[in-house]
């Protein structure tokens, strides 16, 4: 009989709050015998603790993969190849894994890495969409994300806010909290500070919640997870 290899889900869990996480998203946690989840140098695995909010996951194996926080390409392939190799002894043994993904598995989202080598190597990989942590954060200022039907959304991350600030319509910048200073100062020279608003840790028991940046201090700490949105107009 022809052995099987395992499948590998990249399953979305949303931006913070466990109730955001899909029923696919949840039957697929309950059915992989595996459970792999990124975690900090400092040991946290918070999309892991996001999924326990919604998920009973006793009794599975949780396998933790580290990734490197580097903009050096060949830093970050190498930690891309470990995770991959961690996660195929899995699937060699017919067992499916599931990998937790913050927010939407396509935004952004590691999975592309390791889906891109496991596929690579014969590998099934399957996708679990979910809620953008974009998405979540307009609802939780209580504001659309674009005006009509014709007007356009730019989506990038913090650090590129000089460069798409110029963009008709409707601008997200995520992952901005380690830029914000940057980011900030960016806003107020192209004049769109009073338009702008923030929304860290969305979801999360830390949430903060800021409708107009022109109130916000440059030198406050932001976390990781800020999305700023820009809506001229």
């Amino acid at each position: 009989m022809e052995k099987r290899n395992g499948v590998l889900y990249g399953v979305s869990v949303g931006p913070g709050d466990p109730e955001l996480m899909t029923l696919k998203a949840v039957r697929c946690l309950e059915k992989c015998p595996v459970i792999a989840a990124p975690q900090t140098a400092g040991g946290r695995m918070l999309a892991l603790d996001i999924a326990r909010g919604a998920v009973g996951l006793d009794g599975k194996t949780i396998l933790p993969l580290r990734f490197a926080m580097s903009r050096d390409p060949e830093v970050l392939r190498a930690s891309h190849e470990e995770a991959a190799r961690a996660v195929k002894e899995y699937l060699d043994a017919g067992q499916d894994v599931a990998m937790l993904n913050l927010g939407d598995v396509s935004v952004y989202a590691t999975f592309g890495y390791l889906q891109e080598i496991l596929e690579a190597e014969g590998y099934k990989t399957v996708r679990i969409p979910g809620v953008p942590s974009f998405c979540a954060a307009a609802a939780r200022l209580g504001q659309p994300l674009t005006g009509g039907m014709e007007a356009p959304l730019t989506i990038a991350p913090g650090r590129h806010a000089a460069e798409v600030l110029a963009a008709p319509g409707t601008k997200v910048l995520m992952k901005s909290g380690c830029q914000l200073p940057e980011t900030l100062a960016a806003l107020a020279e192209a004049g769109l500070l009073g338009c702008s608003a923030m929304v860290c840790n969305c979801g999360l028991p830390d949430e903060e919640v800021w409708p107009d940046l022109s109130a916000c201090d440059a030198s406050r700490p932001a976390g990781y997870f800020a999305t700023i949105l820009v809506k001229e107009g």
